[in-house]
């Protein structure tokens, strides 16, 4: 069987988001059988981004082929890594990547472009501090608005310099030392982006680099970097590694990704008659908050171990539809294990008796749009009361909710808002249109042919 070569992924096709609408139809009849999701995207960005560091040629399996993902392929192309993935029959990505190891990056020929993906422009911080090699990050419009200071702090503290001094959004020149500082460092918000970035510095920093948090974030860098030889301490709030060490090529099968299985789960729940399990997804806990959200909801979801890809546990989440959901109170210190997750669970709050609110979800403002005002917009068209107040979101839910006809929902080119939007169409009476619809790309390519397959 011939599969399509993503040599040095540089040359990859572009796949950015067109500019258009896409009506949604309903689904003609309820979701059954089972399914699997593409890659997880969190783990497909470190395991290129780890084996492009390594010493060597690293295996990967199950690599996410989407727009983001191809983002940091080409960056660590750019930088002198050999990427040799072919798109499989299930349309992942698998291959081989050897990477620079101890001689380092070498300097790109023209600005490192990292399109709409955060996680590319901020781990590839991380992973440049160490090197005297000076890389200009750069990004779509959306990714130029987003904040880098987070960022660029602590990696300032560890002896990386950022250029022009002061600027705290992309286009960014960064300028490496090979004598990188170890810190503690007391992250502000619970960001696993943050945290990756400053673990990837302290590896090849002198001494012991540790990073607190306010919450825990997700836990794939510090269950990763063991793969690539790399001790790595971890507990509930905090990390460290010891440096300087070199990453030695390792194996790597990635699960499928949870944020995309979410979807599928809550249109589940929310479409009569259904029932559905989403298999071979990651079941990391930092990742699966939403099951738990919607359990305390009352929807009938269950989730059941299979084994472990790594250290990454994987296996099986079940959904069937719930006629009777009620609101809910969700803490701010499980905010980041569904931070993905709050649009879609907020439509489907919107279908619960009482009230649900989402404590301290501030940092939805700074991701691809501002999710937050979004979701209040969104739902209001559906006649939802939605509102903000400080950092908490509040829906108060309408039980037997139906969408009126003729209703046109902007996805601000974000591709969590697209698929989320797109489930008010498909588990209802009356289609819808969503803007930017193919920003779905970006994680979940194939979302609708999926969901329509599981419908027929």
């Amino acid at each position: 069987m011939s599969h399509e070569p993503v040599a040095s992924a540089a040359s990859a096709p572009s796949l950015q988001p067109e500019v258009g609408r896409a009506v949604i139809e309903p689904l003609p009849a309820p979701l059954r059988g089972a399914a699997t999701v593409p890659g997880d995207k969190s783990i497909s960005h470190r395991a290129v981004l780890f084996a492009a560091m390594a010493e060597g040629t690293s295996r990967v399996s199950g690599v996410l082929d989407s727009e983001d993902v191809r983002s940091s392929i080409k960056a660590v192309s750019q930088l002198g890594a050999r990427v040799s993935l072919e798109r499989q029959p299930d349309g992942s990505l698998a291959g081989g990547i050897t990477g620079w190891g101890a001689s380092g990056p070498r300097k790109p020929d023209a600005p490192i472009d990292c399109g709409n993906s955060g996680t590319t422009a901020r781990l590839l911080m991380g992973v440049l501090a160490p090197w005297d090699v000076p890389v200009e990050i750069t990004g779509d419009d959306s990714l130029q608005r987003r904040p880098m200071r987070r960022i660029t702090a602590p990696l300032m503290k560890m002896g990386a310099r950022f250029e022009p001094g002061g600027r705290e959004t992309l286009p960014i020149t960064e300028v490496g030392t090979r004598d990188l500082r170890a810190v503690t460092y007391d992250a502000p918000m619970a960001s696993a982006q943050l945290k990756t970035a400053v673990l990837l510095a302290g590896v090849y920093a002198r001494g012991t680099t540790t990073l607190n948090e306010p919450a825990p974030s997700r836990n794939h860098t510090e269950l990763m970097l063991p793969e690539f030889g790399v001790p790595t301490t971890a507990a509930d709030r905090t990390a460290s590694v010891t440096g300087p060490r070199v990453l030695q090529a390792a194996e790597v099968r990635v699960p499928g990704d949870p944020s995309s299985a979410a979807f599928l789960v809550c249109a589940a729940v929310l479409k009569p008659g259904s029932s559905l399990q989403v298999e071979n997804v990651s079941l990391n806990t930092a990742r699966i908050g939403f099951t738990r959200t919607l359990e305390r909801m009352g929807a009938d979801v269950s989730v059941r171990h299979a084994g472990a890809a790594g250290k990454e546990p994987y296996g099986m989440i079940a959904a069937c539809h719930t006629p009777s959901l009620h609101g809910c109170e969700v803490p701010a210190e499980k905010i980041a294990a569904i931070v993905d997750e709050v649009p879609v669970l907020a439509l489907v709050a919107a279908h619960a008796r009482g009230v649900t609110v989402f404590r301290e979800v501030g940092e939805l403002r700074v991701k691809e749009t501002d999710r937050l005002a979004a979701v209040v917009e969104g739902l209001g068209q559906l006649g939802v009361e939605a509102y903000i107040d400080g950092n908490d979101l509040y829906v108060e839910g309408q039980p037997g909710l139906r969408a009126p006809a003729g209703l046109v929902f902007d996805s601000h080119g974000d591709h969590r808002l697209a698929m989320t939007w797109a489930l008010v169409g498909l588990t209802g009476d009356v289609p819808v249109e969503v803007e930017n619809f193919d920003s779905v790309k970006i994680s979940y390519p194939r979302f609708l042919d999926d969901i329509e397959r599981l419908a027929r």
